[in-house]
């Protein structure tokens, strides 16, 4: 039986986001992947080998929830259609640049066989919160999207390398990456529990990176 899966089942990151969001005058859509699939409550650290994960995989599963998410949205009345940006973290930080990596190729493709000046309908930014990088984790080695992205990562983040998403960001062309990285900051620095925030340098990690996402937003309007 699938466990309840709601507002009241979320986490504190993501209740914080969501509130965070709100009284920035931003409506966040999160959309579970795992739940409706029976991974209601996810997978531990150090399990991307499990083979359970295929069924909510980051590659071919997950980044067509983030464009359905994204084709809901550009639907609705209460949404500026060319103002919608995606936001993930960890797994689903990766999953985030994986979705970029794919609206890359629809850009080049539709450069190819449309007029000039036809744009595709896609996100506007991506906010990518230390992500893994390595080749199992996204589509391509590199992002060809025109649309910036802002990477925060820790330099003391014990489950993804820093230096290999700076990789992918120096491969990357026609996007604007603008990478924050936080000295002595560690995997999942903007939680708001006890114990990543008893971290000197994930307190002052997560205050930085909450507003220049505030900022990124606001540069959209």
């Amino acid at each position: 039986m699938t466990s309840a899966c709601n507002a009241g089942t979320l986490s504190k990151r993501h209740m914080m986001w969501g509130e965070f969001w709100a009284d920035h005058g931003v409506l966040a859509l999160l959309p579970d992947s795992f739940g409706p699939r029976g991974k209601a409550h996810g997978f531990g650290r150090f399990t991307h080998d499990d083979p359970d994960r295929a069924d909510v995989n980051g590659l071919t599963v997950r980044p067509l929830d983030a464009e359905g998410a994204l084709t809901y949205l550009r639907a609705r009345d209460d949404v500026v259609r060319e103002r919608i940006f995606l936001q993930g973290w960890s797994n689903g930080g990766s999953t985030t640049l994986t979705v970029m990596i794919r609206q890359g190729a629809k850009e080049e493709a539709s450069a190819m066989r449309d007029p000039p000046g036809h744009v595709v309908a896609g996100f506007r930014a991506a906010l990518v919160f230390y992500p893994g990088c390595g080749k199992e984790a996204l589509l391509d080695d590199k992002v060809l999207t025109t649309e910036p992205i802002a990477l925060f990562m820790g330099t003391a983040d014990e489950e993804v390398p820093p230096p290999i998403c700076q990789h992918v960001v120096n491969r990357s062309i026609g996007t604007t990456f603008a990478v924050s990285l936080y000295i002595g900051a560690t995997h999942d620095f903007d939680d708001p529990g006890e114990k990543r925030q008893e971290v000197p340098a994930n307190v002052t990690a997560k205050a930085d990176a909450m507003a220049k996402a505030a900022r990124i937003v606001e540069g959209m309007k």
